[in-house]
């Protein structure tokens, strides 16, 4: 038996039980029936729990957060993959954000008592489930049988509208699972395990696209900037600014605080302010303390790190 906390309300045998965290995105973000169609099969499935549902015009994209039991997190991924299948129709999608199909990736995140290589397990079963559909599916990160296919970026080369031509008669191209040629409307699936993730958008005071693309360029990795940090610069056509997209794929080795510090720098090269941020899905809370530590200059960090914040309790 576990031990009873009054102070939580909840038995301590509790933090035993093992939780994945998993983050799906869908290529529609402006169906809002849609969209609540693909987040009920989630919201059904029992063990688990929807923490943040997020969707954008712009990029027409919906990105869900959620948290389960290692089984309900796998079933609840092939159900709404399943319901995005029968409802998107990629041979009609446009939007800002890269995509190889109406589910673009399928993330797996250890979160609590699981190992990385129980959250691959969970991707590869997913990926043998899924491409029965007769969807091809790559697998990334963690998961991922070649090397060049750890970056998704080398996966979505070309984007589905490439793709669904390099798939069919070049064998890099080839998919770890399902046939060499994409589903008709449904395009193909990427799934694997990684770490966390942080989407943290920087939107500027303008509306030139082009200074975004600038600002993007110079925090990317790959054109020497942060290790760790992707980005992109993009049009809001409903907005007025433009947006820098990253992901931090490293928030303990890159905090949120340099990335945001060099896109101001390279923002006021043109003159053009940070006017705020956006967040895509959840922040750790380590990433929060130390960008915390950074800006207000605390000389003792520790007394950020109450007990009773950093606990996570599930009631699965």
């Amino acid at each position: 038996m576990g031990i009873y906390s009054k102070k939580f309300g909840r038995f301590m045998e509790k933090d035993k039980k093992k939780i994945v965290e998993s983050v799906p995105n869908y290529s529609e973000g402006r169906d809002e029936q849609k969209i609540n169609l693909i987040v009920l099969e989630i919201k059904n499935t029992p063990n688990t729990r929807i923490v943040d549902v997020q969707y954008d015009s712009d990029y027409n994209r919906t990105v869900i957060t959620f948290l389960g039991t290692p089984d309900a997190v796998l079933r609840a991924n092939i159900q709404a993959a399943k319901k995005a299948i029968e409802l998107i129709d990629m041979n009609k999608h446009k939007g800002q954000h890269p995509r190889i199909g109406a589910v673009d990736v399928v993330p797996f995140v250890p979160a609590q008592n699981i190992s990385m290589k129980e959250c691959i397990d969970l991707s590869i079963k997913f990926a043998e489930e899924i491409s029965k559909e007769g969807i091809p599916v790559y697998l990334y990160e963690e998961a991922a049988r070649k090397m060049e296919r750890k970056n998704i970026d080398n996966i979505r080369k070309g984007e589905y509208e490439n793709l669904k031509e390099t798939i069919k008669i070049d064998l890099e191209r080839k998919p770890d699972y399902g046939p060499s040629e994409f589903h008709p409307t449904a395009g193909a699936i990427i799934t694997g395990a990684r770490n966390p993730l942080i989407s943290f958008n920087i939107n500027l005071g303008t509306k030139d696209v082009k200074i975004a693309k600038k600002v993007a360029k110079a925090i990317h990795l790959h054109s020497g900037g942060l290790v760790n940090i992707k980005a992109m610069g993009t049009e809001l056509k409903n907005r007025d600014y433009v947006q820098v997209g990253i992901s931090n794929i490293n928030f303990r080795k890159t905090p949120l605080y340099r990335q945001m510090e060099l896109v101001k720098l390279e923002a006021d090269r043109y003159g053009i302010p940070v006017i705020s941020s956006e967040l895509v899905g959840v922040l750790p809370l380590g990433a929060v303390l130390n960008s915390l530590e950074y800006y207000l200059k605390l000389k003792t960090p520790e007394k950020l790190e109450e007990k009773h914040l950093l606990e996570s309790y599930f009631d699965f």
